[in-house]
């Protein structure tokens, strides 16, 4: 008899629920590159670890079991995943892309692969009117953040994958922010979904990883071939660390996203902060919509100063709160976007978007929140602008 098991239990056991050859309860790191045959065409099941790994393969099956698909495949960066993803197009190709999203992302396809003539639109994908509008006769697919990075931009997974359907392209959702905990883009009608586990899956800022999970299985038989012969593969360590983050994902996100919450109403009440973009707060244009497809806010957001001359004398009293870039670990972070995560996204963008030298972004963690909000109230409000 097959016992329904929850997300959280899951989530702690992972699929295997431990070693069963000798009864580990934290699975091993099988720190292998190549594995014995027992003869010819007699193999284990694992050949070469560029191709599958036991510690790999169990943190893969445990993410598509969470993220609600069939199979994940581990890369060595999210950057390394959606690289893969950008190889199932080919020249002449036309993809839409959301107008606000991570800054790697936007250097793959307008410098790294702009030699090869992919054709890319960047669309504000909360308007599905924008969205059809942008589709070409050689559009394939879309690739969207919900919510995006930095300005929370939310776009409707449900209505976005009913266009891609209706016009046989592929939808790709970056679930980075909110993780299957809160969002399950696959259950809305995605295609792929992509991670970047260095962040809240991973959850301690220690390691990098990226995954792709799908459903269909002539998408995941190309995807695998792409990520063996390209070598872009989830090392047997970081997969080991990517099974201990997932054991307390659900822990660290609610705490996170319980003191995301109070950050963002200290700030909407601070007399330097103009504006704060943050999914968990009701005005938020966001909102709503964020309500009816995720469980979750997430804890991330970002925030407008007044005075741009504030943003240096933030980013060095900050005490608690650490100026570093990344997001998703258990320590709180700050990040200028402008210089740091969007340097190279263009001005012209950047400018559109609100990303610039008065924007701060906040990756909440799960310190005491009264530390937090002090470390911030002397950062931000004994600042006279």
């Amino acid at each position: 008899m097959t016992v329904k098991k929850s997300f959280e239990t899951i989530a702690v056991s992972g699929i295997s629920g431990g070693d069963e050859t000798t009864g580990a309860i934290s699975f091993p790191i099988y720190q292998a590159a190549t594995f014995k045959h027992h003869g010819l065409n007699n193999s284990t099941g694992y050949d070469y670890s560029r191709a599958q790994n036991p510690t790999r393969e169990e943190a893969e099956k445990t993410l598509a079991v969470l993220e609600g698909g069939k199979s994940a495949i581990g890369f060595s960066s999210g950057v390394a995943a959606i690289t893969a993803c950008i190889h199932l197009f080919k020249t002449g190709d036309h993809i839409l892309l959301s107008d606000d999203l991570y800054g790697g992302t936007y250097r793959l396809f307008d410098e790294t692969f702009k030699d090869f003539g992919l054709e890319v639109t960047f669309v504000d994908t909360t308007s599905t009117k924008n969205i059809l509008e942008a589709i070409k006769e050689n559009t394939k697919g879309i690739l969207i953040e919900t919510p995006s990075n930095p300005m929370m931009k939310v776009t409707d997974i449900r209505a976005t994958a009913e266009i891609a359907k209706n016009n046989n392209l592929l939808l790709i959702v970056d679930n980075t922010f909110l993780t299957p905990y809160y969002q399950k883009p696959l259950e809305l009608g995605a295609d792929i979904v992509v991670h970047s586990g260095t962040k809240f899956l991973g959850g301690h800022h220690d390691l990098l990883a990226g995954f792709i999970v799908a459903n269909d299985d002539k998408i995941l038989e190309r995807l695998r071939r792409i990520h063996m012969s390209t070598g872009a593969t989830l090392s047997p360590f970081d997969a080991w660390l990517i099974l201990r983050g997932l054991k307390t994902l659900h822990i660290r996100l609610d705490r996170s996203q319980e003191n995301s919450i109070k950050i963002a109403k200290f700030l909407e009440s601070s007399p330097n902060v103009e504006k704060v973009y943050y999914v968990g707060l009701e005005a938020f244009e966001g909102y709503e919509l964020n309500k009816q497809q995720a469980t979750g806010f997430g804890a991330t957001l970002s925030f407008r100063v007044k005075d741009k001359e504030l943003i240096p004398k933030i980013l060095e009293s900050v005490k608690v709160i650490r100026f570093a870039e990344s997001l998703g670990g258990v320590e709180t972070l700050i990040t200028y976007p402008f210089t740091q995560t969007h340097s190279e996204i263009p001005e012209e963008i950047k400018q559109k978007l609100g990303v610039d030298e008065y924007l701060l972004r906040l990756s909440v963690g799960i310190e005491n929140i009264d530390d937090l909000i002090n470390d911030l109230d002397k950062a931000i409000n004994s600042i006279k602008s």
